[in-house]
């Protein structure tokens, strides 16, 4: 190392003319370089740091945060920012399809159900199975098609299940609560004057209300100013099949009515009485 630091003393005076600009290189100093060249150090060459690949955010709130505050939302384009949705990442993997909401964009009444089922889930429209179909029903009775009013879910993808399980299960709280907002919006758009909200879940969902659909049912609540009718979930009339049980669901329809101030003919007010059984 010492015969390099003396060939670098060497040749100090020639780069300080080069540095200065003070004339040509002079010949002594080239001499003094070869030798500097000669005697370098070996040094490995570190090859460059390979430049960073920015990471691709995994689906998460983050990754999908949309503002609802606008308002220049319709509900179409409210429904394709809520089909693009990755907020759950457990029910973007396990979901077929977001089972956004169907009907009226202008009704006066809305069903409000908890979540979509596996049938909802491959078809993409709520309350289509069993359940939807016993809705159905008592939609037509109450004098609408299902086109007049408007039905949605409180969750709109369907919850998962581990694997090899077979049914639904209920959305959890936190579910609920990060998709309570596109149901938020959904409301202030097609502004219903009366909401249904279908079972418990559905109550909890909207209302944050986790008291027994037995204690609300038949009185009306409150959300943003509209009232909620709270009633028993079809698929509970399609387990207990008594007539007293669906009176209690048709009591509940018939104050909708009333609140909507539709008329009520004497064969709807009679469905499931005593006489009408």
């Amino acid at each position: 190392m010492s015969s390099f630091s003396d060939a670098l003393h060497a040749a100090l005076p020639g780069l300080e003319k080069i540095r200065d600009g003070l004339g040509p290189y002079p010949t002594a100093s080239h001499a003094a370089l070869m030798r500097l060249r000669s005697l370098r150090p070996t040094v490995a060459e570190t090859p460059p740091a390979p430049r960073p690949v920015p990471a691709v955010q995994a689906p998460g709130p983050a990754a999908a945060t949309v503002s609802l505050e606008s308002d220049s939302w319709t509900l179409d384009s409210l429904r394709e920012a809520a089909l693009a949705c990755v907020k759950c990442p457990h029910l973007v993997k396990s979901r077929t399809q977001v089972v956004f909401g169907v009907g009226n964009p202008n009704a006066d009444l809305m069903f409000v159900g908890e979540a979509p089922g596996a049938d909802e889930d491959a078809e993409g429209e709520p309350f289509v199975g069993k359940a939807g179909q016993l809705l159905t029903k008592i939609i037509g009775a109450m004098g609408f098609s299902r086109d007049q009013i408007y039905i949605g879910n409180v969750l709109k993808c369907r919850p998962d299940m581990p694997a090899g399980s077979m049914g639904n299960r209920k959305p959890r709280p936190e579910e609920m609560k990060t998709c309570l907002p596109w149901l938020e919006k959904q409301i202030a758009l097609i502004k219903p004057k009366v909401l249904v909200a279908l079972g418990a879940t559905a109550v909890e969902g909207l209302l944050g209300n986790t008291e027994p659909v037995g204690k609300l049912r038949g009185r009306f609540l409150d959300f943003q100013g509209i009232p909620v009718m709270t009633t028993y979930h079809p698929a509970y009339l399609l387990r207990n099949q008594s007539i007293s049980e669906k009176r209690k669901v048709w009591e509940d329809m018939l104050k909708v009515l009333e609140r909507l101030d539709l008329p009520i003919s004497e064969k709807q007010r009679n469905f499931f009485t005593k006489s009408d059984s």
